[in-house]
């Protein structure tokens, strides 16, 4: 399968934090322990929630944190019958260059659940981005917002983010509101995104778990819509 492996693991990972520094070490052994198991077969087994099962100590990859966060937003059919994980960064040109591409192969598709996870690695900027588009969301607005900035060309600055989405219909002053008053929350979620991109030993953006497959990376349309079949005929198996 172009583009894609089973989830797996080594246990170790360079990465980032979530103000966009780079740091190193190893996974808690928890994770260690889940991530063996993916590659070991466990996932081939019982999906998913087989591996996550060994990391039950470990609050940040349990089931419903990994898949089903309701922090986290989705897009597609809340009810589809694969779920697409994506890390993303505002600041990214790849995810850019694929959100429009994704979007349509979701669309056609119709049966895929999309879980959106803020993954702000490119530096204090994204960090900026990521938190406001997560505070848009107590509007009912993250869509726009994400949509909104996703949209340019150009690498984001803060003047231009509120810009973007004042433009899109955020409200600015509830967002700053709901900043401060949503702070502790947001900033969990961001740390929950950090940690299990990091336990599945993704190095970059944006990163997608689809089905029992992980895919550190971009995919054609093509790729992403043999990816869908294949983890489909997966969770037959």
């Amino acid at each position: 399968m172009s583009g894609s492996e089973r989830i797996n693991g080594d246990g170790t990972e360079t990465g980032r934090d979530m103000t966009g520094f780079r740091k190193s070490g190893s996974l808690v052994p928890t994770r260690r322990a889940a991530l063996r198991l993916i590659g070991a077969g466990a996932l081939a087994a019982g999906g998913i929630n087989a591996a996550l099962a060994a990391a039950e100590n470990d609050e940040v990859l349990t089931e419903a944190k990994v898949l089903r966060d309701p922090d986290v937003p989705v897009a597609g059919d809340p009810d589809g019958n694969i779920t697409i994980v994506e890390w993303s960064d505002y600041n990214c040109p790849y995810c850019r260059k694929l959100e429009p591409e994704l979007r349509q192969v979701i669309q056609d598709d119709g049966k895929v659940r999309l879980v959106m996870k803020d993954w702000p690695i490119l530096g204090p900027v994204s960090v900026t981005a990521a938190r406001m588009a997560l505070a848009a969301r107590f509007q009912d607005k993250y869509h726009q917002a994400h949509e909104a900035m996703m949209g340019v060309s150009s690498r984001l600055t803060e003047p231009r983010i509120n810009e973007l989405l004042a433009g899109a219909g955020v409200d600015m002053d509830r967002l700053k509101r709901d900043l401060a008053e949503h702070a502790k929350n947001i900033d969990a979620v961001l740390k929950r995104n950090n940690e299990q991109a990091e336990a599945f030993g993704f190095r970059g953006t944006p990163s997608f778990i689809v089905g029992k497959y992980r895919v550190p990376g971009v995919l054609s349309m093509t790729e992403f819509e043999q990816v869908i079949a294949d983890a489909r005929k997966a969770k037959m198996n």
